[in-house]
């Protein structure tokens, strides 16, 4: 059964969402990040995925306080991301309770050093992430697009050792108005072994299911949540299930 990894994304240090990235378009749901994580791991969700807006927009991580006070008061796996652009960047993640860092950009525009930290830490610390713009991988919390195609680009890094990859189409994220299951067909029709994670789009749970059915083995949850769409309740009899 499909794993549903809840979202915080911070900006200013409180847990906010954006539309398509546009970071004119934030709406903040909690000032205390630490509050909606608890939640989370009470209604029994495993990982959690930590976006550090303010990093992404800085291209060095900032938020990594609120990695400290997560990692320090749950259990939770935290996957983190956004602004992890140096060997300092990525110390400061684990050193501050990361179990996993998920490098998007720095992918694209420091290959060699991405491929490093591949080579030292495994695919079971390191994600990809591959958030797509009509059809081009894209860049600096979502404000450049490349010319990169998703699929090569993803094969590319799984020779290198990825095993694991977060998969956003912006066009739907934030939006509310399902996921991109034709991507996520697409990506595992033609790439062989690879775990990937849905992200953007969801709206309710009948969403999740089709990811389900459709063989997706995690999906990245957020402001469905926030907005009462899925239910905490819902949330917690789907992690029941899993047990």
């Amino acid at each position: 059964m499909i794993e549903i990894i809840p979202a915080i994304d911070i900006i200013n240090g409180k847990c906010v969402r954006l539309t398509k990235g546009d970071y004119s378009q934030q709406k903040t749901y909690a000032d205390n990040p630490l509050d909606i994580a608890k939640m989370m791991e009470d209604a029994g969700c495993k990982r959690l995925h930590l976006v550090d807006l303010d990093g992404a927009k800085s291209q060095h991580i900032v938020n990594y306080k609120t990695i400290e006070s997560i990692a320090s008061a749950t259990k939770l796996i935290i996957d983190f991301g956004g602004g992890i652009k140096s060997d300092e960047d990525l110390h400061i993640a684990f050193e501050s309770g990361a179990s996993m860092v998920t490098g998007g950009s720095i992918a694209v525009k420091s290959p060699e050093l991405f491929t490093s930290w591949i080579e030292k830490f495994g695919g079971e610390k390191i994600i990809l992430g591959a958030d797509v713009r009509n059809g081009k991988i894209s860049t600096s919390g979502w404000l450049s697009d490349s010319e990169l195609d998703i699929i090569p680009f993803i094969k590319d890094y799984q020779k290198k050792g990825i095993t694991q990859v977060i998969s956003t189409d912006i066009n739907v994220d934030g939006m509310l108005s399902g996921p991109s299951t034709e991507l996520y067909n697409q990506i595992m029709a033609e790439i062989e072994n690879i775990y990937i994670i849905a992200s953007g789009g969801v709206s309710k749970m009948s969403d999740i299911e089709a990811l389900d059915a459709n063989g997706v083995p995690a999906v990245i949850v957020g402001k469905a949540i926030y907005e009462n769409r899925i239910s905490i309740k819902e949330l917690e009899n789907h992690n029941l299930k899993r047990q």
